[in-house]
């Protein structure tokens, strides 16, 4: 297990309607509906960015992939300095459990768009796997921007 301590950042959040509130995401310079899994999602992207120093540039916020007939939405896709997909992020909300359902979402995803490390996060627990000569091998940090690799 991966742990991670997130920094305190000034998230800009309002509430349009009663109990519907939205959160600012830098990255996509949109207001997104604020869940659970939102939630995760942007505390981690201020862990890439202020405690990795992964540059913004570098990092695509829930895009569609295709996979066979279906269409699907990654949460979180880091890429490498030579701009090929590095670092596939899951996130779920806080009360739901890394069971293999999902590192299984993220392994299919995988298939559509492979990637060198694989990170599952529930915001409590998060569990990372780096692709190895036959298969994914359990890691216990995330590599620092000045650890990238440029290959596969």
């Amino acid at each position: 297990m991966i742990k991670i301590y997130y920094p305190k950042y000034p998230f800009k959040i309002k509430e349009e309607e009663v109990d519907k509130e939205f959160i600012f995401d830098e990255l996509r310079k949109i207001w997104v509906r604020l869940t659970e899994e939102e939630w995760v999602r942007q505390n981690f992207v201020q862990y890439l960015l202020q405690v990795k120093k992964y540059p913004p540039s570098y990092i695509a916020v829930e895009r569609k992939i295709k996979l066979g007939e279906l269409t699907k939405r990654f949460d979180l896709l880091v890429f490498d300095k030579a701009a090929k997909p590095w670092m596939m992020i899951e996130c779920k909300a806080m009360h739901r459990p890394l069971d293999k359902t999902v590192l299984w979402q993220a392994l299919h995803y995988n298939i559509a768009l492979p990637v060198k490390y694989l990170i599952v996060t529930n915001g409590i627990q998060c569990n990372g796997y780096k692709k190895g000569v036959m298969d994914f091998e359990e890691v216990g940090s995330l590599p620092g921007y000045d650890e990238w690799e440029c290959r596969m």
